[in-house]
């Protein structure tokens, strides 16, 4: 029993003839002591009510920080076991039902890969790997490889390096090459009958076959092409004209002793030289009227 409930209440006979210093004491510790006993204890079990219920919170998301953590190591299993089907089973990516809004700095540090098991550097890879499973519809030069290519009776195949352009004409005039070792004539070469004529060391697909080493095997291709020019008098007129184009040879091609740019065009004219890597015979190109 506390002091409280020992002293005599206001109404009682004998309250008033208590001395006042006694009552005066008697308030004293009550402000000193504090509460009653009684609810002092009420209030350690509503402390102790709390501590538990924050516990048992704790547990709880515990609890589910497990769950959480499970779940993501059986999704991955899964991913590895069978993409596909974890592709159809997780719905539309999240990169669908992104807002196109702009997102926050913080958003976009927080898509930075990290190395921890669960996290966003697995959804990358994840997502990675979806693409790979996508099919692909690029051209990928595979159906043009097989156009080009060329079988032998062996059973062995060439690719061809070159295709003609859309303005490839075959010569109106009647041009030849001549072939020179030195001083001396050793082959005459009628280049008119055809839009172009590959020249390299690769006998299965070259028109003119060149048996120096230091010739590439697809080397060089003289194209005519059907182009529009200018006179004098600026009027356009319509000429087929012939061409030379390197294919990257590995000693370059030369026309009077320069060496032409590669993979690109450059115009020749009668009286021409044209010479392949370092071989020493000189073909020279004339036509009709020029002979």
């Amino acid at each position: 029993m506390s002091r409280q409930s020992r002293s005599p209440p206001p109404h009682h006979p004998r309250y008033e003839d208590r001395p006042r210093s006694y009552r005066d004491t008697d308030d004293r510790e009550k402000r000193d002591n504090g509460p009653p006993r009684d609810q002092r204890r009420s209030g350690r079990d509503d402390q102790q009510k709390d501590y538990t219920r924050d516990r048992q919170y704790g547990e709880r998301d515990r609890e589910r920080e497990r769950a959480r953590d499970r779940d993501r190591y059986d999704s991955k299993r899964e991913r590895e076991r069978d993409p596909e089907r974890a592709r159809i089973r997780a719905g539309p990516s999240s990169s669908s039902r992104r807002s196109a809004s702009p997102r926050p700095r913080s958003s976009r540090n927080s898509e930075r890969p990290r190395s921890r098991s669960g996290s966003i550097s697995d959804s990358v890879a994840d997502k990675e790997k979806e693409d790979r499973a996508k099919p692909n519809f690029k051209p990928s030069g595979l159906l043009a490889a097989e156009t080009n290519t060329v079988m032998a009776l062996d059973g062995s195949s060439t690719v061809l390096k070159y295709n003609e352009p859309p303005e490839a004409r075959k010569p109106v005039l009647g041009w030849r090459l001549y072939v020179f070792k030195g001083s001396e004539q050793v082959e005459l070469l009628h280049v008119h009958r055809q839009s172009a004529y590959l020249i390299g060391r690769d006998r299965l697909v070259a028109d003119i076959a060149v048996d120096h080493p230091s010739c590439s095997k697809q080397h060089a291709v003289i194209q005519y092409r059907h182009v529009q020019e200018r006179d004098e008098f600026g009027s356009s007129k319509s000429m087929t004209k012939p061409f030379i184009i390197d294919l990257e040879s590995t000693n370059q091609t030369f026309v009077n002793d320069e060496a032409i740019p590669v993979s690109r065009y450059y115009e020749l004219k009668a009286g021409d030289v044209i010479k392949f890597g370092l071989s020493t015979r000189e073909y020279v190109l004339l036509h009709d009227e020029a002979t």
